[in-house]
Parts: C-alpha cells; structure tokens; sequence
C-alpha cells in the first residue's frame, strides 16, 4: 500500500457523519454511511464550496451554497446547478486505521 495515505481510524467518523481531511494541498470529504465509507473531493465542482459543510444525506452530500447533491459513490452531479462529477478516491481499511489512494 505503498500509494495510500492515512486519512483516520474508523472510530474517528460515525455513522452518518462526514469530516473534512487535508493531506498536503488536497481536501477530501470523507463520510461514513452505514459503516460503508466514502471519500471525494472537498469542494463543490460549480461554486467551489466546501461540501464538508453541507448535509450528508444518505449516500449523497449536499452542498452548502446552492443545494447541488452529489452521490458520494461515484461522485456523480444528482441536482443542479452542479454539473461536472466530484472526483472519487480509493479507499483501503486495514484494521481500524483508513488510507486513500488519491485519484489522478
């Protein structure tokens, strides 16, 4: 895993909670859903504003300026004015500890 970047333990976000993670100059949005995790890009691809700061609803974040909703398992636009997909990243949990795999 010589790719992957510690982002957290598990215990650190709950179920239904999502949180803001600065590894060097990239933001990711990492949400906990049901105990199934998921981490994106931590700014809304038509304002730039921090979706960390939004609502987590369900599998879907939402934005906190103009309601645009992303599906947070693929990253993909769900309501406008948001149109262009979140970037997602690859997660890997070993133990109780998260690491990511920044996207390209």
């Amino acid at each position: 895993m010589p790719s992957a970047q510690f982002l957290c333990h598990t215990h650190d976000v709950k179920p239904g909670e999502m949180r803001r993670i600065k590894l060097g100059t990239h933001a990711i949005l990492l949400a906990n859903v049901e105990g199934s995790f998921y981490a994106v890009d931590d700014l809304c691809t038509h304002e730039d504003a921090i979706l960390s700061n939004g609502a987590l609803k369900g599998r879907c974040v939402e934005c906190p300026l103009h309601g645009s909703r992303f599906d947070l398992s693929n990253g993909l636009p769900l309501e406008e004015p948001a149109t262009l997909a979140l970037r997602t990243h690859t997660l890997v949990i070993d133990g109780n500890k998260i690491f990511v795999e920044l996207a390209d």
